[in-house]
């Protein structure tokens, strides 16, 4: 189970770069705006949020909830153990 949690995760991890790396900058119309081309595009009202905004949105609430899943999972105690028949060395005195 944490095996595919964590490829999950590392997917997104990838994905969710890609994604922000693709999208503009808020600030990219900065110039035109404060020279006077009548751009609203800073101070104006936002227009509806693009396709890769929903998509950037989908990818970081499941990106939040592997990254929960893990920290969950990790907190928990193992049932077993790779070192199940051995017992702990015995520790010699030197004199």
């Amino acid at each position: 189970m944490t095996t595919i949690v964590v490829a999950l995760h590392v997917t997104v991890c990838i994905l969710l770069i890609l994604i922000v790396l693709l999208q503009t900058g808020k600030g990219a119309e900065m110039g035109a705006s404060i020279g006077g081309g009548g751009s609203q595009a800073l101070f104006g009202a936002a227009g509806p949020a693009s396709i890769l905004t929903k998509i950037t949105t989908g990818v970081a609430i499941i990106f939040m909830i592997t990254s929960l899943s893990l920290a969950y999972m990790s907190g928990q105690q193992s049932e077993s153990s790779v070192m199940k028949g051995n017992s702990a060395p015995v520790e010699q005195k030197s004199e």
